[in-house]
């Protein structure tokens, strides 16, 4: 029951026409487990990168960030220092193929979450929804910031 509410939630609120498949305000995510779209605001610069979510007091459920770098990066790692939200995070290749899945990460937490090396893009949601849609290794995700040439799902 809580997958279907979940999945109905990401649905309506997402408020994108399903022909806008590729928006720079928005992601889609399919896998053997179904499909989902996210709003997100973009962390493209290393300020926004470093700021992320910090301070954020909510999020809904249809929403989220993604974090952008030039190119895949040798190691990267979240901590959650002044976040007050739970959350999943996504890491992706530079194919936007997800390599692992951190599962609620908690408020204030200073420990690094390690995502791992070669990732390039990472999604932030609220905590829980990636596991209980089934988010994992595998999914592919696309966003016009992925390179054509390069992403397993192409916008």
């Amino acid at each position: 029951m809580r997958i279907g509410l979940v999945a109905a939630l990401l649905l309506s609120l997402a408020g994108l026409p399903v022909q806008a498949a590729c928006r720079a305000d928005a992601v889609e995510l399919k896998g053997d487990w179904g499909s989902a779209r996210f709003r997100v605001d973009l962390a493209e610069t290393p300020e926004a990168r470093a700021r992320g979510l910090m301070f954020v007091e909510e999020m809904a459920p249809g929403a989220g960030m993604l974090f952008v770098y030039e190119r895949p990066q040798p190691r990267v790692g979240f901590w959650m220092k002044n976040t007050l939200i739970p959350l999943d995070m996504v890491f992706m290749d530079e194919t936007g193929t997800v390599q692992k899945v951190q599962v609620m990460a908690q408020p204030h937490d200073e420990t690094l979450l390690d995502g791992g090396e070669g990732i390039q893009y990472v999604l932030e949601v609220n905590g829980g929804i990636a596991r209980d849609l089934g988010i994992g290794p595998g999914t592919v995700l696309r966003h016009p910031a992925i390179d054509p040439d390069k992403a397993a799902w192409g916008c």
